[in-house]
C-alpha cells in the first residue's frame, strides 16, 4: 500500500512514534482508506489496565481509530467489550503515513478526551508538550499541534461532536 492508496481491507501495523522512537506497535484491521482518511480497528494494545481516573482502558476494549494524511490529529472511538461507547481519545500527531503495511504516526504529546455523553471534555498532557521542546525545535509543528488541539476541543463540545469527523 502506498502513502496515497485508496485501498481498503486487510491489516496494518499501527506504529506510534514519540521522540524519534517507537512507543508502541500493534496490529489493526484496515477498515478503509479513501486516500485522505484511514480507519482501522484494534483491541486495546496495552499489557495492563490503564486507569486515567476519568476512563479505564482494559482488555476487551475495542478502538476504532481514524487517521488523516492532511490533519494533525487522530480520533479514536473507544468501546468496551460489550460494545458500549466509553468515549473518544484524540492524539495530536503529525499527519499519518501508510506505506508497506505500516501506518506511522508521530505523537506530539497533546491529547483530548471526550466522554460518551459529552459532559467531560478535557485537554491532556499540555505539560508534557511544553517539556518536549517542540516549540523551540520546530515552531511550525508546535503551532500546528496547538491549533489541532483547539480545533478538536471546539468539535468535541459542539452539537454533532467528534462524530461529525467520522461520518
Amino acid at each position: 500500500m502506498s502513502g496515497n492508496s485508496a485501498e481498503s481491507t486487510g491489516s496494518v501495523d499501527v506504529v506510534l512514534v514519540k521522540g524519534g522512537r517507537t512507543k508502541i506497535r500493534y496490529a489493526a484491521e484496515l477498515l478503509s482508506d479513501d486516500g485522505t482518511r484511514i480507519a482501522v480497528r484494534a483491541p486495546w494494545a496495552g499489557n495492563a489496565v490503564r486507569d486515567f481516573g476519568f476512563v479505564r482502558f482494559e482488555a476487551g476494549d475495542v478502538f476504532t481509530e481514524y487517521y488523516w494524511r492532511d490533519r494533525w490529529y487522530a480520533v479514536k472511538e473507544v468501546r468496551d467489550a460489550a460494545g458500549a461507547l466509553k468515549g473518544w481519545y484524540c492524539d495530536i500527531t503529525r499527519p499519518a503515513t501508510l506505506s508497506g503495511g505500516e501506518l506511522v504516526v508521530e505523537d506530539l504529546d497533546l491529547d483530548l478526551w471526550r466522554s460518551a455523553d459529552g459532559t467531560d471534555v478535557r485537554r491532556l498532557d499540555e505539560d508534557e508538550f511544553q517539556e518536549s521542546g517542540l516549540t523551540e525545535r520546530d515552531p511550525a509543528a508546535a503551532a500546528a499541534a496547538v491549533t489541532a488541539l483547539d480545533e478538536l476541543e471546539v468539535l468535541a463540545t459542539a452539537e454533532g461532536g467528534l462524530e461529525s469527523l467520522l461520518e
